[in-house]
C-alpha cells in the first residue's frame, strides 16, 4: 500500500515535471518563492481564564454568546484561513500551509474569537483545483488548534453551494461539520432572503453550534439618497433574525461598502435596540477605510471584527489585524493580543505568501471605485482571473461596469455568493457577446444566458428583497421548465419543493462505484461532498484514485515538481516519511512518454508520463456565420458537458442545445431559431471558443 501511495505521488509530481502546473490550477503568475517559511516559535502562557472555546464546549452556545458580550474589550476574528486568502489568491491556500503554523497561531492568538476556517469557496476549490479533501482540512485544523473557536461561512439554504439542496442535506451538512470540529456558523442568505436563512439557522441550532446570523450589507445607510437599502430596512431584518434565536449578530460588509460613518449609524443604532446581542462585524479592506470602519463599529458598539495577518490583509481582503491590534492596545477595546507575537505570525506569512505567487491577480492598490460597482472583496481576484480565462485579458474595467450593470439588470440586489456569482456570470456575458444593458433587455427571450443567470430568475436561490425585475425575468426564463417540475418559476424558498435526498441510497451508490475498486471507503462526510458538487467530487476521487493524497505534499512541488537533484521529504502520515529525490528526465520517445528516474528512500523508481505536447493535431473548429441565426456558434469559451439535441430533432425558439461550463460558470445554449437540427458539431469534453460553431438549424 505505501508503495503504491508513493508510486502515484511520483506520477503526479512527473505529470507536472514533464508537463507543467495543472491548467485548471489558474497558476498564471510568477514561479512560487524559493524561499521556505520560517515557523515562529511562540512560547506557551498559562491560561489566566476560560477560554471562549471552553465555555461553548462546557456550557453551550447562549453561555458563549453571553462570555462575547461580557468581554472586556475588541474580539476579534482571524480570516487568514479563508477569506483572506479567498479574496487575494483566488482561494488556493493548501492546508499544509496553515498545519505549519497552527501551533504558533493557537498561542498567538489564544484570546480571539474564532479561526475563520472552512466553508465559502473553501469547500468546492480545494476539491477542484488543491484535490484536497475539505472534511479532512476540517479534522486536522481541529486537532491542530484544540482551544480557539473554529469559524466557518454557511450560505444558508445553499449550505457551501451555489444553488438550493433538499433540507435534510443541509441539516445533515450541519451535524457533520459539527461533528468533524466546526463551532461558528456565519448563516447568511445571498439576497437577505429570510426564509431561506430559517432553514441554516434551525439546521445549525439543531446540530449544537453557534448561530451566528447575518445581515448582508449593500448601499449606504449614511447617503438618503443612495436607494432601497435603508437604515430602516436593516433594522427590521435584525428584528426579524433576532425572533429566529440567533446567538450573535453579522454584519457582513462583502464588498466593502460600509464607511466609517455607515458603521457608527448601524452598529449604534442596532446596539440602541438589541444591548444583549453579541454583533460581530465583517468588512474587506478595497477602498482602503476597513481598519477605520471597524475602529468606528467597535466604539458603536460591536463586540467582535474580522481582520487578517497584515501580509494578507488589505486590498480586496480584510483590514489589517496589527493595526487594530496596534490602535487598540492600552484602550478600553484592547484585543488581548500581542503585537509581537501577531507579528511573529506575519513574518511566516509574508514568506508564504510567496509560494503563492502564481495565484497573484496583479494588484497595486485599493480602489475607491468600488462604491460604484460593489463587487465583493472575495469575488474580485476569482472574476479578474476567470475573465482572463474566457478571453477577456484587457477588458477588466469593461468586466467591472458591466458588473454595475449586471446589478441594475438583477434588480439592485444583494451580492454574495451565489448571487454575486449571478452578477458576475452576466457581466462576463455581456462583455463577451458585447450586449449593452438596453440589449440585454430588448434581446432576453433569444440569448443564452448562462445557467445561473436563468435560474436566478427561476428563483432557485430565493427572492430578492424588492423582487425580480421584468420584463427581463419572462424573458429569460420562457420556455424554461425547473427540471422535474412543470414550474417555470419557483414562488418561494426553493428547498420546500425539493423532495428529500436519499442519503443512504447515494452512499450505497457511490460505494460502488468508487469503493474497493476505487480503494476510497465512502464516509458520510464524501456522500455531502457529492451531494454539494457530485462532478466535482467525482473528478476528485478520480484523480486521487490515479494520484493519491497531495495534501502531504509541500506547495512549491505541488505547483511545479522538483528539479534533478533535489531532495524532499513527505510526511504521508504519523510516522511515514518518503524521502524522494529526482536522479534524472528523460527526453521524450516516439511515442512521447518521458521516463524519469527517482530515489525512494534509497530506492530506485522509475515514472513513465506522457508528454502532451508531443504528437495530436490541433483542431481548427469553423465559426458560426455571422448574420444566420440558425448558425449557432458558443457564446464564450469552454468546455462541453453535453449536447442535448441531435441530428433530426425538432426544436422551438428557447430549446436547449447543449451546456457550456468555463471557471465554475455554466452556460445553457439555448436555439434562437424554431426548426430541424441539421448538424450538432460538439460533443461532451470538446474546448470550444467563443464563436465557434456547436449546432447548425434548418429554420422552419
Amino acid at each position: 500500500m505505501e508503495k503504491d501511495r508513493a508510486q502515484k505521488l511520483l506520477q503526479y509530481i512527473g505529470n507536472v515535471i514533464v508537463n507543467g502546473t495543472p491548467k485548471a490550477l489558474g497558476a498564471a503568475g510568477p514561479l512560487p518563492s524559493s524561499v521556505d517559511p520560517i515557523i515562529p516559535d511562540i512560547k506557551p502562557v498559562a491560561k489566566t481564564k476560560k477560554s471562549l472555546k471552553n465555555i461553548l464546549d462546557m456550557d453551550g452556545p447562549e453561555a458563549f454568546a453571553k462570555a462575547v458580550r461580557q468581554n472586556a474589550g475588541l474580539l476579534i476574528t482571524d480570516t487568514t484561513w479563508r477569506d483572506a486568502h479567498q479574496s487575494l489568491l483566488a482561494t488556493r491556500l493548501r492546508t499544509i500551509d496553515m498545519l505549519n503554523v497552527a501551533e504558533p497561531t493557537s498561542i498567538a492568538l489564544r484570546n480571539a474569537y474564532s479561526l475563520e476556517c472552512w466553508g465559502g469557496a473553501t469547500f468546492d476549490v480545494s476539491m477542484r483545483f488543491l484535490r484536497e479533501d475539505p472534511w479532512d482540512r476540517l479534522a486536522a485544523l481541529r486537532e491542530a488548534v484544540p482551544d480557539i473557536p473554529l469559524q466557518m461561512l454557511l450560505r444558508g439554504a445553499n449550505a457551501v453551494g451555489y444553488t438550493s439542496y433538499s433540507d435534510n442535506v443541509v441539516f445533515e451538512f450541519c451535524r457533520l461539520a459539527k461533528d468533524t470540529g466546526m463551532d461558528v456558523f456565519r448563516v447568511f442568505d445571498s439576497l437577505n432572503y429570510l426564509e431561506n436563512l430559517k432553514l441554516g439557522i434551525d439546521a445549525v441550532g439543531q446540530a449544537g453550534g453557534v448561530i451566528e446570523g447575518v445581515v448582508c450589507y449593500t448601499g449606504d445607510v449614511s447617503d438618503p439618497n443612495k436607494g432601497m437599502y435603508t437604515l430602516e430596512y436593516y433594522l427590521e431584518f435584525v428584528r426579524q433574525l433576532v425572533d429566529e434565536g440567533i446567538h450573535v449578530l453579522a454584519i457582513k460588509d462583502m464588498a466593502g461598502l460600509l464607511k466609517p460613518e455607515s458603521a457608527k449609524m448601524l452598529v449604534s443604532a442596532i446596539r440602541a435596540e438589541h444591548f444583549d446581542l453579541p454583533i460581530h462585524v465583517h468588512t474587506h479592506d478595497t477602498a482602503g477605510t476597513g481598519v477605520s470602519s471597524m475602529l468606528a463599529a467597535a466604539h458603536a458598539g460591536a463586540d467582535v471584527v474580522d481582520a487578517a495577518t497584515d501580509a494578507l490583509s488589505g486590498l480586496t481582503s480584510q483590514p489589517s489585524l496589527g493595526a487594530l491590534v496596534a490602535s487598540t492596545a492600552g484602550t478600553d477595546l484592547d484585543t488581548g493580543i500581542a503585537l509581537e507575537e501577531a507579528s511573529a505570525l506575519n513574518e511566516y506569512w509574508e514568506e508564504c505568501r510567496g509560494l503563492y505567487a502564481p495565484f497573484e491577480s496583479g494588484q497595486k492598490s485599493g480602489s475607491a471605485d468600488v462604491y460604484i460597482h460593489e463587487m465583493p472583496g472575495g469575488q474580485y481576484t476569482n472574476l479578474l482571473y476567470q475573465s482572463t480565462q474566457l478571453g477577456l485579458t484587457g477588458q477588466w474595467s469593461q468586466v467591472k461596469k458591466a458588473y454595475a450593470s449586471a446589478n441594475r439588470l438583477l434588480g439592485d440586489i444583494i451580492k454574495v455568493t451565489p448571487s454575486s456569482k449571478v452578477t458576475g456570470d452576466l457581466a462576463q456575458f455581456m462583455v463577451a457577446n458585447n450586449l449593452t444593458e438596453q440589449e440585454v433587455i430588448d434581446k432576453g427571450d433569444t440569448l443564452s444566458f448562462p445557467k445561473s443567470v436563468v435560474e436566478y430568475f427561476q428563483g432557485y436561490l430565493g427572492i430578492p428583497p424588492f423582487g425580480f425585475p421584468e420584463p427581463l425575468r419572462t424573458h429569460v426564463t420562457k420556455g424554461q421548465l425547473i427540471e422535474g417540475t412543470t414550474l417555470t418559476c419557483f414562488e418561494g424558498r426553493p428547498g420546500a419543493d425539493l423532495p428529500p435526498m436519499d442519503l443512504s441510497l447515494t452512499k450505497q451508490v457511490l460505494e460502488e462505484k468508487w469503493g474497493l475498486a476505487g480503494q476510497h471507503q465512502i464516509r458520510d462526510v464524501d456522500v455531502m461532498s457529492y451531494a454539494m458538487y457530485p462532478a466535482v467530487f467525482d473528478d476528485y476521487l478520480e484523480h486521487a484514485r490515479q494520484h493519491g493524497n497531495l495534501a502531504y505534499l509541500d506547495t512549491r512541488t505541488f505547483l511545479t515538481g522538483m528539479k534533478v537533484g533535489e531532495e524532499l521529504s513527505v510526511n504521508i502520515e504519523e510516522g511515514k516519511q518518503l524521502i524522494i529525490k529526482l536522479i534524472s528526465v528523460g527526453e521524450p520517445n516516439a511515442d512521447g512518454i518521458v521516463n524519469i528516474q527517482f530515489e525512494v528512500n534509497g530506492q530506485p523508481r522509475m515514472a513513465h508520463i506522457k508528454d502532451k505536447t508531443v504528437g495530436g493535431d490541433v483542431q481548427s473548429r469553423p465559426k458560426a456565420l455571422k448574420g444566420v441565426q440558425g448558425s449557432i456558434g458558443a457564446p464564450m469559451p469552454g468546455v462541453v458537458l453535453e449536447t442535448k439535441v441531435s441530428k433530426g430533432d425538432t426544436i422551438e425558439i428557447g430549446d436547449s442545445l447543449l451546456v457550456l461550463s468555463a471557471m465554475k460558470m455554466e452556460t445553457v445554449v439555448s436555439s434562437p431559431v424554431k426548426g430541424i437540427v441539421n448538424k450538432v458539431i460538439v460533443t461532451a469534453g470538446d474546448q470550444v471558443d467563443a464563436g465557434d460553431l456547436v449546432v447548425e438549424v434548418e429554420e422552419n
